[in-house]
């Protein structure tokens, strides 16, 4: 540890003893390095920040919005192009004394790195350039900045609203080439079914259409089958009510008395049955007491010769032929069922191949025609989109900070870069009176001889200084105080004029 210190303090000793060597390199350095701070131009820097309304209300309502997000991404990829960047050189001051193709592509280059589109949320980008050309003034390259931001923002509302409109164009157009090959494709598609259902009616829809054919006539038969016995016993009932219905009234239009009420009372029975009534309902078991006992009543006064034809009778006779033309057509259509379900199983039994067929061209037509529906639907919708942005697309964009000319510079940091070349110089001087004490053959300690020659050193001789000597040495101390005084007060001119200058810009 002990001779860390003493090489740092032999070091110190190095350089203070050549002080004024380490002086006179620090002011080179210094007026160097502050020279070549004043030539950096200054950079100004301009900023825009943009909101982005991605949610359309009107393309929501119409169910054709899109996600937004991705018509950003590919603006804000696009923006920074060669080519958009070209339209900024050129339409500025930048493009001022450009002839040749490599110098645009050099201002190209150059913009691109001062040109910086980033995104703070979502929806919220900005736009920012920093601009400094050695050729113009302070003034005018604040100025610049500015007009670079602006013709981005003008670059980027025309790549959105231009783009989308020739995007859709563009898909619409790819849109109809297919709908032109898929409708030759469901034409074919249509012959060939067409063609296969002539030929084989019953497998019209393939198999799966077949089976479910089976099913629903199954289904239909079941329910005639149900109908038919129902109307069977219907049947029954009204030949039941025929027989025990007289088919004359004893006494004529005439009757009176229990010939009347029997009449009365076989009509409400008859109609009673007709409603469909069983005999053990209630109304029926009352009604069927009431005739047997009027039938007894008429039994007992006797009858006349002759009778008049009675009109429950032929009531039932005219519900009976309505019944039996009733089960007639149930059997009909029971039987034509029933060959209908013979004729499809036998067709689906005998030709496997010809349904797997049937099969196949229903299959294909089906995908055709839904993929044909769907690009018709697809085109319907893009045209519709294509009109809201047309209609919409002007209200997209919401420029929340608009781009201004700065009044200070961004870049550079002069102060902290002056600051910075003392520090260098105060270095390089250290540096080089250190350098030249090591090329010198002295020994700043004993210790450093005696290691040095492998001796050891018996004594030293302090240095014994004159009055004169001495007053000679404060003299020069005071001019080497001066000096690095003279220094820092320079750098505190060069601040002031740096704070002063960046005050009365633009």
């Amino acid at each position: 540890m002990n001779e860390v210190f003493e090489e740092l303090r032999t070091a110190l000793y190095s350089v203070w003893h050549r002080r004024w060597l380490a002086l006179g390199v620090t002011w080179a350095v210094c007026l160097l390095g502050w020279a070549v701070v004043a030539m950096i131009p200054n950079s100004y820097e301009s900023k825009a920040r943009i909101f982005v309304d991605v949610e359309d209300v009107l393309s929501e309502q119409l169910g054709i919005a899109g996600d937004g997000q991705e018509e950003i991404m590919k603006v804000r990829q696009t923006l920074l192009s060669s080519i958009n960047l070209e339209k900024v050189i050129t339409s500025t001051q930048l493009g001022e004394n450009i002839t040749e193709r490599s110098d645009m592509d050099a201002a190209i280059a150059r913009l691109a790195e001062k040109v910086r589109v980033e995104s703070e949320q979502d929806n919220l980008f900005s736009i920012t350039a920093e601009i400094g050309v050695s050729s113009l003034s302070d003034s005018e390259n604040a100025l610049l900045a500015r007009n670079v931001v602006q013709k981005l923002l003008d670059i980027f509302r025309e790549e959105h609203i231009s783009g989308n409109r020739a995007e859709v164009s563009g898909a619409i157009a790819d849109l109809n080439k297919q709908l032109d090959a898929r409708k030759l494709e469901l034409e074919e598609a249509e012959e060939r079914r067409m063609a296969f259902e002539a030929q084989y009616p019953d497998l019209i829809g393939g198999s799966g259409t077949l089976i479910a054919r089976v099913q629903q006539a199954r289904t239909e038969l079941r329910d005639i089958e149900a109908d038919l016995a129902a109307a069977e016993i219907a049947l029954n009932s009204i030949n039941n009510q025929i027989a025990s219905t007289p088919r004359t009234i004893v006494g004529g239009g005439n009757a009176v008395g229990p010939q009347a009420a029997l009449l009365q009372a076989q009509g409400q029975l008859a109609e009673l049955r007709a409603r469909g009534l069983t005999d053990q309902h209630p109304d029926v078991v009352s009604t069927t007491r009431q005739v047997e006992i009027l039938t007894r009543q008429a039994a007992a006064g006797g009858q006349d010769a002759g009778g008049t034809p009675n009109p429950a009778y032929a009531s039932l006779v005219g519900l009976r032929a309505d019944r039996q033309a009733n089960i007639g057509a149930l059997q009909a259509r029971r039987a034509a069922l029933q060959s209908t379900i013979a004729s499809l199983a036998a067709s689906q039994a005998s030709e496997p191949a010809v349904a797997a067929e049937a099969n196949r061209i229903s299959r294909d037509y089906d995908v055709l025609r839904t993929n044909y529906e769907k690009l018709l639907e697809d085109r319907e919708k893009l045209r519709t989109r294509g009109d809201v942005i047309d209609e919409t697309s002007q209200f997209k964009f919401d420029l929340i900070d608009p781009p201004v000319v700065p009044r200070k510079p961004a870049a550079p940091n002069r102060p902290l870069l002056l600051i910075g070349v003392l520090i260098a110089g105060i270095g390089a001087g250290a540096g080089v009176a250190y350098a030249m004490s090591q090329l010198r053959s002295s020994f700043a300690t004993p210790n450093k001889l005696e290691r040095a020659m492998g001796l050891p050193v018996i004594g030293s001789i302090s240095l014994t200084v004159s009055e004169a000597a001495k007053v000679l040495q404060r003299k020069r101390l005071k001019q080497f105080a001066g000096a690095c005084a003279g220094l820092f007060g320079v750098l505190l001119i060069l601040l002031a004029i740096e704070i002063v200058s960046v005050g009365t810009i633009a």
